[in-house]
């Protein structure tokens, strides 16, 4: 099968390296990348070449953003060319856009790498859902922030600092405020959600990050036997299902709390098999190359083609994300004490809590919010 990449960064070079090294079966006949840097006689700078190109059966995309991404997604798929995308932005915004095309043009979508690099967690709810139902997800989804929250815990370091590191080693970018605000997690929630419980998630989803994070937050929670991680989760019952991103205060034996660095864990629950972990590299060349090579190979060998039907018709319900919060704040909002400068809130939704995050931010820049798990 010939196949082409559109994007060679770090994702792209990635997927190179491993099909022309162990993949024989499949060939990068054709790369876009842009008009200053075609170095390589497979490169071309214009779309038009590629999507008109009857040798390419199969369009890798891993350029990031949502623009020109979806609209070169939309014209491969047709062109009835089979769809492989690492790209978790472009994904959360226009999954069930994508779903129906590929239907409609019977081509196949792919989107194992947009969430988790090398961790087989989409094929892994896919598969559970042929027999299950899915009833809640949770997990560890950016290594940036885990790797951030770690090296805090480890080394008795502030937030700053660990910030710093993390972008002269390559974890964290330039303006981190896509990982250091939840964002990244966001759109591998949203992404999680609608494989997870058959919907067109809810793009409007209460999240918050670890922006405001500090060292004497950890200290804190590490006297009630807990630390913090950021979590991707959801839940689904009773006809509806609900999801958020924000910072959880786990227990310290807890799986989740001893993930090390910037590796992910990532959980489901479901009907029958019941909870299922997958733990792994999130990012990186070669771990997020893998998936998308795997998903490739998923193509090539027609082994799955996987189908995303929205029309299950659950409704979005806030309510059944409910747990008690902390805040960490020199504003008013009620509450119990929970220890000094920290109040404990009882039973809010994960909406709720996020609104009267806003609400305290708004006398106290510096407040910091974490859930109870």
């Amino acid at each position: 099968m010939k196949i082409a990449l559109l994007g060679y960064g770090t994702v792209g070079r990635g997927v190179d390296e491993i099909i022309s090294s162990r993949v024989p079966q499949v060939e990068v006949s054709r790369i876009l990348e842009l008009p200053d840097r075609l170095s390589d006689p497979r490169m071309t700078s214009s779309f038009e070449d590629i999507v008109s190109d009857p040798d390419v059966e199969l369009v890798v995309e891993c350029m990031g953003g949502v623009e020109p991404a979806h609209t070169y997604l939309m014209a491969a798929l047709a062109a009835g060319k089979h769809v492989v995308t690492s790209n978790k932005a472009v994904v959360a915004a226009h999954l069930s856009e994508f779903a129906a095309a590929a239907q409609v043009a019977g081509a196949g979508l792919y989107i194992e790498a947009s969430v988790g690099g090398g961790i087989p967690w989409i094929a892994g709810i896919e598969k559970a859902r042929r027999v299950d139902e899915v009833t809640s997800f949770m997990g560890i989804m950016n290594g940036t922030t885990n790797y951030i929250v770690d090296a805090m815990r480890r080394d008795g370091a502030d937030f700053d600092e660990v910030l710093a590191r993390a972008q002269e080693l390559g974890y964290a970018e330039r303006d981190p405020s896509a990982d250091v605000d939840g964002i990244d997690v966001l759109n591998k929630t949203i992404i999680t959600a609608s494989v997870a419980f058959d919907v067109a998630c809810e793009k409007n989803l209460p999240a918050t990050g670890i922006r405001n994070l500090r060292l004497s937050d950890l200290e804190l929670f590490a006297t009630h036997g807990r630390t913090v991680k950021l979590l991707g989760r959801g839940v689904s019952r009773d006809g509806g299902y609900a999801a958020a991103v924000e910072p959880v205060a786990v227990a310290t034996d807890s799986l989740e709390a001893n993930v090390p660095s910037n590796f992910n864990l990532v959980t489901l629950d479901a009907t029958t098999v019941g909870e299922l972990k997958f733990y792994g590299q999130g990012a990186g060349s070669l771990p997020t190359g893998n998936a998308i090579v795997q998903d490739v190979l998923d193509c090539a060998t027609g082994a799955r083609r996987p189908v995303y039907d929205f029309s299950r018709g659950l409704a979005y319900e806030p309510s059944l994300l409910r747990a008690d919060y902390v805040y960490r704040t020199a504003a008013q909002v009620g509450g119990e004490s929970y220890a000094e400068g920290a109040v404990l809130v009882r039973g809010l939704t994960a909406e709720a809590a996020r609104a009267l995050l806003d609400q305290a931010l708004e006398s106290d820049p510096t407040t910091f919010m974490a859930a109870l798990s």
